[in-house]
């Protein structure tokens, strides 16, 4: 058995991390506060935009006469698909970076590799350090990189990489853009998921357009008519690059509320291990302490023993 002071030096230490933890967790809880609130206000605006997408499709006559590369699927034109992958900068968030990892894995898995064992048909770009580290790590082509986004993301700073994904696609470059995120579910759960945001396949469409038109049959029995002025095709460009940018804003969100709550869980699962170390040490401590004292006694009742 350790001596005392052994186990008092780790007690002590075991202490120190516990307030640690406590701190973090704290932290945590109040940054994912924020995080959530700002994702839950998120998707009621993406569904008032999307409803307002579906009023203005309702015909989808005019859905057919759409000729925008957002919305047109290529069969194998290059093969390659572009995927942006979401993780965190920062470790100490339990289980989101490796299961948002391990679905980009699964993915690179079904494409075809090289001899050297590199992928050639899935391009990266990562958002957060983990990711970038993990895919280069891979081997895996990351055309970009964006690891200074800030914790309170604004839509200003996803222009950049809405702007590159569109860009790269309406270039050629890609058949099509894939987003690996985490869905923001409640507090203790959290869904790693790979979207696919470009093409808008026109199928989805009409069937986002026959979802959103039944529940607001269901809702209010009412259409709503919008006056166009201008080219049809042009206010779709305009509105489906915008959908395209919300789309990535929110899969952001999403992730970064998910980050949060998972640290703030981790923390907190950290913190109450801390706890029970310390009452298990302390029982270690006493039962050392009273065996010390017992033998000091038995010494000493030998001692008197043997001089009388």
């Amino acid at each position: 058995m350790a001596g005392t002071k052994e186990i008092k030096r780790r007690i002590k230490s075991v202490k120190n991390t516990k307030k640690i933890t406590k701190a973090m967790e704290l932290v945590a809880a109040s940054k994912m506060k924020r995080a959530v609130a700002s994702t839950l206000a998120s998707r009621l605006y993406a569904e008032y935009s999307w409803e307002i997408l579906t009023s203005i499709a309702r015909s989808l006559d005019g859905v057919e006469e759409l000729n925008h590369p957002l919305f047109n699927e290529r069969e194998k034109n290059t093969g390659k698909i572009l995927l942006i992958l979401i993780t965190s900068n920062r470790g100490l968030c339990g289980a989101y970076n490796a299961q948002v990892i391990k679905q980009a894995i699964l993915l690179l898995k079904k494409q075809p590799a090289s001899a050297a064992g590199k992928n050639l048909n899935i391009e990266v770009i990562t958002i957060g350090r983990k990711g970038d580290v993990a895919m280069h790590r891979l081997g895996v082509n990351v055309v970009a990189s964006f690891t200074e986004l800030s914790d309170h993301i604004s839509l200003s700073e996803i222009i950049p990489i809405s702007k590159l994904a569109i860009d790269e696609y309406s270039a050629l470059k890609y058949d099509k853009v894939l987003v690996a995120y985490t869905d923001f579910i409640s507090a203790l759960t959290q869904r790693a998921n790979i979207k696919q945001i470009i093409p808008v396949t026109k199928a989805d469409l009409k069937e986002l357009i026959e979802e959103k038109s039944a529940e607001v049959r269901l809702q209010q029995n009412q259409k709503i008519n919008y006056l166009i002025e201008g080219d049809m095709n042009t206010l779709i460009l305009s509105l489906a690059e915008k959908i395209t940018r919300m789309q990535i804003y929110q899969m952001l969100l999403e992730s970064n509320a998910s980050e949060q709550s998972s640290r703030m869980v981790a923390m907190k699962n950290a913190s109450d291990a801390s706890g029970e170390m310390i009452d298990d040490l302390t029982l270690v401590f006493n039962k050392a302490r009273q065996s010390n004292i017992t033998r000091e006694i038995s010494e000493i009742s030998a001692g008197m023993a043997s001089v009388s």
